[in-house]
């Protein structure tokens, strides 16, 4: 390892949305100095939602001290947020690290670690509602940053939320010259991108695909907020 490397960690789990993690990735590896962690419970490939399998190159025990550590969002967040060896992990590390952030709904466990209390916070849309739950302050942005936590919205919203990293660590120049590396220029071809430009029709029918996922993580955001001892 570099002596004065960065050290950015990412959290990995089985079911996480490859694109909170990946897109995040492909931006903060291009911080110079940047070590990359890819954290999880055991070296074997985690499988995303979609079956994208990651290799680990840590595991909770091995990984060192972290300068940023982020938790990208998916279906698997509704078991860690209850999962209190995953959640002591990134309680040890956000003592150390300089930024402690999160992608999607990674949010959320984030708020069941106790880390956002009283912290301007944001999340994907669906999911928005339940940052209260943590004592967290919903915003609806594609990133939130309040002191050294930083959070970002839905999925896409990882690249937004890490050249906003890259420009807090290093510089808008640095952030302004990676984004055009990247091409980076979105323009939607259908604009259904949020759920005020959706329209309400549409929002139901995603809703509703995934009223089962969701009934389960209402019900476990309130066991982790339950759980959590106040300062």
């Amino acid at each position: 390892m570099e002596k004065n490397s960065f050290r950015i960690g990412f959290v990995l789990f089985p079911g996480m949305t490859q694109l909170d993690l990946t897109g995040p990735y492909e931006v903060l590896a291009r911080l110079p100095n940047a070590t990359i962690h890819l954290v999880w419970k055991d070296l074997a490939p985690v499988a995303s939602d979609r079956g994208l399998a990651i290799v680990p190159t840590d595991t909770l025990e091995t990984c060192p001290t972290l300068d940023l550590i982020c938790v990208p969002g998916g279906p698997g967040i509704n078991a860690l947020l209850t999962d209190q060896t995953v959640l002591e992990f990134i309680r040890h590390q956000a003592w150390g690290a300089q930024y402690v952030t999160s992608v999607c709904t990674g949010a959320l466990v984030l708020g069941a670690a106790g880390l956002l209390h009283g912290k301007r916070a944001t999340t994907h849309w669906m999911s928005h509602d339940l940052l209260a739950e943590f004592g967290a302050i919903p915003v609806k942005a594609r990133v939130v940053s309040d002191g050294r936590t930083i959070t970002g919205g839905g999925v896409t919203a990882g690249i937004d939320f890490a050249l906003t990293v890259i420009a807090e660590i290093a510089g808008r120049e640095l952030a302004e010259a990676i984004e055009l590396g990247l091409e980076y220029d979105p323009k939607p071809p259908f604009g259904t991108g949020t759920p005020e430009r959706a329209g309400a029709e549409l929002v139901a029918r995603m809703q509703s695909r995934s009223a089962k996922i969701q009934g389960i993580r209402i019900e476990q955001v309130r066991r982790a907020a339950a759980a959590l001892v106040p300062a």
